[in-house]
C-alpha cells in the first residue's frame, strides 16, 4: 500500500497487508468506504427526493404549506449550503480532525438531522437541515479523499477503485428514494425522514466496524496544525458559530432575517466564492506562469459544470414537483410515488457508467478530449430540459397529464451527462490544480456545485410565474447553447490544457 518507512512511521494507520486484494482485487477498505456512501447517498438523495414534495405539501396533510417556487427556491438553498459548507469541511479534515475523524463526526451529524427531521414540528425540520448540511460538509469531501489513500499514486488499480466506489454511490441515489418515496406517500413525510435516518446509522455502524481495513486513521490531521495555531482555530470557530447563532436568532427576531433574505445571502455568497478562490490562486506567487495558464481553460470547465448542475440539481425540484403535479404514476400498470422518478437518475447512471467507460476504453486515442466531453454533458443537461417543452405545450389550463415515459426519457439524458461531465470534470480538476493548491482541488469542484444551487435558488422563484414550456424552453436552451459555445473553445481548451487529453 505504501512504503515499508511509511508503515513502520504509522504502524496504527494502515490496513492489514493481507486487505491489499481482498476485495474483487482491491483494497478491503474500499468496501468499507463504498458502503458507508451507498448509505449517505440513500440518506441524503432518499431525504432529498421527497424534500421538496414536503415543502409544497399542504399543512392539513403533514407539510409545510410553501408554494411551489417558493418550495424549490428553499430546496436549492439547501444545497448551496451543503456545498459551501464542504469547502470549510476538507480544511477541517486537513489542519484539525484528520479524515476519519471528519467522516465520523459528519456521520453522526447527518444521522442526527435525519431522526430531528422524523419529528414532525417545522423547527425540528430546519435544526435537521442545518445538522445535515454540516454533517454532509464534513463526511463528503472526505470519503474520496480516503478512498484515495487505499492506493499509491502509480497503482493501475485506482481508476478502477474509484468506478466501483462512484456505482455505490449510485446505488444508494438509486434505492434511497424507492423507500423515503414509498412512505412518504403512504405514511407520511416524516416516516421518510425516519427511513433516511435508519440508513445514515447502518453506514456509521459498518464504517467504524471496518475502521481496521482503512489508510490514514490515525487520529491527527494529515497537515495538522501547531498546537497553539490550532488552539486558536478551534477558539474562533466556535466563537464564530456561537456569534452567527446569537445573530440570526435576534435578527429572526426582529423580522429582518426572513427565508427569503437567507437565500439570497446563500445566493451571493455562493458567486462570490469562487470569485475569490480563483483570484488567490491567480495573484498567488506560488503558482508558476505555466499553472496559471492552464486556469484560463479550467475556469471554462467550471462554468461548464456550474451550467449543467443548474439543470441536474432541478432532478429533485421543479422536475419533482412537475412529475407530482402533472405525470403519470403508472408504468406498465404498476402504480409508484411520483418521488420514484428520482430512483431512476440513479439506476440510469449505474447501468451506463460501464457502457461509456468501455467505450473509452474501445476508442482508446480517438476518443474525445475532455473538454468536448463535458461539451456533450452539457448539452445533453439542456436537452433534458428541451424534451419537456413537448409534453407540457399546448394544453389549456394544468390539469393535464403526460405519460411517465416523458420523465424517464429526460432523466436518461440527465445521467448520461452526468456520468460524461462528473468523470472528466473530476479528473481535469485534479490535473489542471497549481500543485501548491492541490490538496484543495475538490473544494473547486464543489464551489461549481454551489454556484449552480445558488443561481438555482433565484431561478427557480420564476416556476409559479411562467408557462412551463418557457421555463424549461430557457433553461435548456440556455444549457446547450453554453454546451455549444464550449466545443467552439475545443482547439483552444486543447491548447491550453496540455497535458490534459
Amino acid at each position: 500500500m505504501v512504503s515499508r518507512t511509511a508503515l513502520e512511521a504509522e504502524p496504527d494507520g494502515q490496513p492489514p497487508p493481507e486487505d491489499d486484494h481482498a476485495f474483487f482485487g482491491q483494497p478491503k477498505g474500499l468496501l468499507t468506504l463504498s458502503g458507508l456512501e451507498v448509505w449517505e447517498r440513500f440518506s441524503f438523495l432518499g431525504m432529498q427526493a421527497i424534500l421538496v414534495l414536503y415543502f409544497a405539501d399542504t399543512v392539513a396533510h403533514g407539510g409545510m404549506g410553501m408554494s411551489s417556487g417558493t418550495a424549490a427556491s428553499v430546496s436549492a438553498a439547501y444545497g448551496t449550503l451543503v456545498y459551501l459548507v464542504s469547502v470549510a469541511g476538507g480544511w477541517l479534515a486537513d489542519r484539525i480532525l484528520g479524515s476519519f475523524r471528519a467522516v465520523l463526526w459528519g456521520g453522526v451529524l447527518i444521522a442526527c438531522g435525519h431522526y430531528a427531521m422524523a419529528v414532525p414540528t417545522p423547527t425540528m425540520t430546519w435544526v435537521g437541515l442545518g445538522l445535515i448540511s454540516a454533517g454532509t460538509g464534513l463526511l463528503k469531501p472526505n470519503v474520496a479523499t480516503m478512498v484515495g489513500k487505499l492506493y499509491r499514486t502509480d497503482d493501475e488499480r485506482r481508476d478502477a477503485g474509484f468506478a466501483l466506489y462512484y456505482m455505490a454511490i449510485n446505488i444508494g441515489a438509486f434505492a434511497g428514494p424507492l423507500i423515503t418515496g414509498w412512505l412518504g406517500d403512504h405514511e407520511g413525510w416524516h416516516w421518510g425522514f425516519s427511513a433516511a435516518a435508519v440508513g445514515m446509522t447502518f453506514g456509521l455502524i459498518q464504517y467504524v466496524a471496518g475502521r481496521r481495513h482503512l489508510a490514514g486513521r490515525r487520529n491527527t490531521a494529515e497537515f495538522a496544525l501547531a498546537p497553539a495555531a490550532m488552539g486558536r482555530a478551534v477558539r474562533l470557530i466556535v466563537v464564530g458559530i456561537l456569534v452567527a447563532a446569537v445573530l440570526a436568532v435576534l435578527l429572526t427576531g426582529v423580522g429582518w432575517l426572513t427565508m427569503g433574505r437567507f437565500v439570497d445571502l446563500l445566493t451571493v455568497i455562493s458567486v462570490i466564492a469562487p470569485v475569490v478562490y480563483f483570484a488567490v490562486m491567480f495573484m498567488s506567487p506560488r503558482v508558476s506562469p505555466g499553472e496559471r495558464g492552464r486556469l484560463r481553460p479550467y475556469i471554462v470547465l467550471f462554468l461548464a459544470s456550474t451550467v449543467f448542475n443548474f439543470i441536474l440539481f432541478q432532478a429533485y425540484s421543479t422536475m419533482m414537483l412537475l412529475a407530482a403535479s402533472n405525470a403519470e404514476t403508472t408504468i406498465l400498470g404498476f402504480d409508484f410515488p411520483a418521488s420514484w422518478y428520482a430512483s431512476a437518475l440513479g439506476a440510469f447512471e449505474v447501468g451506463l457508467a460501464p457502457v461509456v467507460a468501455a467505450l473509452w476504453v474501445r476508442m482508446g486515442p480517438r476518443q474525445p478530449h475532455a473538454s468536448n466531453k463535458i461539451a456533450i454533458g452539457v448539452v445533453l443537461g439542456g436537452l433534458s430540459f428541451l424534451l419537456m417543452v413537448l409534453p407540457t405545450s399546448g394544453h389549456a389550463n394544468d390539469s393535464y397529464m403526460m405519460s411517465a415515459w416523458w420523465i424517464v426519457g429526460s432523466y436518461f439524458l440527465l445521467g448520461l451527462g452526468d456520468i460524461l461531465l462528473e468523470t472528466s470534470g473530476m479528473s481535469a480538476t485534479t490535473k489542471l490544480a497549481p500543485a501548491a493548491f492541490s490538496s484543495q482541488t475538490m473544494s473547486l469542484w464543489f464551489l461549481s456545485l454551489a454556484l449552480a444551487n445558488g443561481i438555482q435558488a433565484q431561478t427557480v422563484k420564476l416556476y409559479d410565474d411562467v408557462s412551463k414550456p418557457a421555463y424549461f424552453g430557457v433553461n435548456g436552451a440556455i444549457a446547450v447553447a453554453a454546451g455549444l459555445a464550449v466545443m467552439a473553445a475545443a482547439p483552444w481548451l486543447r491548447r491550453t490544457m496540455h497535458p490534459v487529453h
